[in-house]
């Protein structure tokens, strides 16, 4: 019988080992800190994510050498030059395992996407 995908965010974040789990605590607590309160933590399309007025805002997502952070637009690439050290695929930005997070970006990030999503 297949395993339930997990339902929350906590749930998600336990599926990994210590090491993964600690740079997703990371992720999620520096996208809080950005978001507004009123924004809600989900699990969708099996990725942590945060919505913000019934749409989703930031999803962030864990795997076997890095973590991700979703989407990044063309515009954000050009407009962020610091994410060029980053490996990028499609709408996603690869944070490798056993380096620190970039917070800052983050930050700036999740504030562009804030930005679009009430644009």
């Amino acid at each position: 019988m297949a395993k339930e995908p997990p339902q929350t965010i906590d749930g998600y974040i336990a599926t990994f080992p210590e090491d993964v789990q600690k740079l997703l605590q990371s992720l999620r607590s520096t996208i809080r800190r950005v978001v507004p309160e009123r924004a809600t933590e989900a699990v969708r399309y099996n990725l942590a994510t945060f919505r913000l007025d019934g749409k989703d805002l930031v999803y962030f997502a864990g795997w076997k050498k890095h973590v991700s952070l979703y989407p990044i637009t063309e515009e954000e690439r050009q407009s962020l030059p610091e994410l060029a050290q980053y490996k990028t695929s499609g709408v996603t930005v690869q944070f490798p395992l056993g380096k620190p997070l970039p917070i800052e970006l983050i930050e700036k990030i999740v504030r562009i996407r804030l930005e679009s999503h009430s644009g």
